[in-house]
């Protein structure tokens, strides 16, 4: 029979390591921050611009000798790499100001590989992005994750209250960060696919969050005698099965699709790989610590009843 994950009696103190979970909180980010600004952020030709030529060849290739014909033939800066197979090499091409036309651009490269490369090129696909599109998709996409997080803030806020609400965001903010940090570390390509996972990622962060603090204010209810800090706890502790299953059947989608969907779908799935992990972290140790840390109790949470309207929360 497969293992049985039960959690339903699990007490993990959570909220009891709330200073250590800060320190690695800070860690985290600050590591992070120190990537971004030294090192950057790829962007990929969606924000650059610039041309991108797919070529096929009949034969599994070398990628040195194209790149070395590529940049003799005047592309410097040009990036070679297979895309899925090892017969198929995609061409990215910074954008130049002479030569605008993709369909100029397109038939140099080729010309260029016909003569000094490997045998057998065919032209597959040719994406010309330019310039101010790519500053314009750059500029909009960061607003995209501005106005996501904003968003969220005004709806938690709305629905629970604005510590939670911060706390979330927060918790939200933590996940973006690390996820562009590792991409900034390992100098992944970002692109508007890996964009779209970001964005995900936020949605799929703040489900979790939100499961987390509805079992709080349930708990606010029905645990009345007891402090703000078990009661906290407690919410943590019977959403935890919830939570690891299903970042754990999640993962297993996204696994599966980064060994097989493809080069194409290969940083989309790492960053949603990433965004899961750090996710289900934050769910965890950061968004209820976040929101205790900030002032959550069952007087700002519950509205105050009437003297008399409970006898029961008058016995003591």
């Amino acid at each position: 029979m497969l293992p049985h994950l039960n959690f339903a009696e699990s007490n993990f103190d959570f909220l009891g390591k709330r200073r250590v979970t800060l320190v690695i909180l800070v860690v985290l980010i600050v590591l992070s921050v120190l990537m971004l600004a030294t090192r950057g952020i790829n962007f990929g030709i969606d924000f650059t611009g610039g041309t991108l030529v797919e070529v096929g060849y009949p034969e599994a290739v070398e990628l040195d000798p194209i790149r070395e014909t590529i940049n003799e033939g005047g592309f410097q800066g040009a990036q070679v790499q297979t895309f899925g197979t090892a017969r198929d090499v995609l061409i990215r091409l910074p954008p130049r100001e002479d030569e605008p036309d993709e369909a100029a651009l397109s038939n140099q490269v080729m010309q260029l590989l016909e003569a000094g490369g490997p045998e057998g090129a065919e032209l597959r696909r040719v994406e010309f992005v330019g310039p101010s599109v790519g500053e314009e998709l750059r500029e909009q996409g960061g607003l995209a994750m501005i106005y996501a997080l904003v968003g969220i803030l005004i709806y938690v806020a709305v629905r629970f209250e604005w510590r939670f609400a911060a706390g979330s965001v927060l918790a939200l903010v933590h996940d973006v960060v690390i996820t562009l940090g590792i991409f900034s570390a390992l100098q992944l390509e970002f692109d508007l696919g890996v964009l779209a996972a970001v964005l995900a990622v936020i949605g799929y962060s703040l489900n979790d969050t939100i499961v987390v603090y509805d079992r709080i204010r349930e708990n606010f209810r029905v645990l009345r005698k007891q402090g703000t800090e078990f009661v906290m706890n407690n919410a943590v502790n019977k959403t935890l099965a919830r939570t690891i299953v299903t970042s754990m059947t999640t993962l297993l989608v996204l696994f599966a699709l980064f060994f097989l969907g493809g080069a194409a779908l290969q940083n989309f799935s790492v960053a949603l790989i990433i965004g899961v992990i750090v996710g289900t972290y934050s769910s965890v140790f950061i968004a209820a610590t976040a929101a205790l840390m900030l002032g959550v109790d069952r007087q700002v949470l519950l509205p105050v009843k009437k003297e008399g309207a409970d006898e029961e929360d008058a016995t003591p």
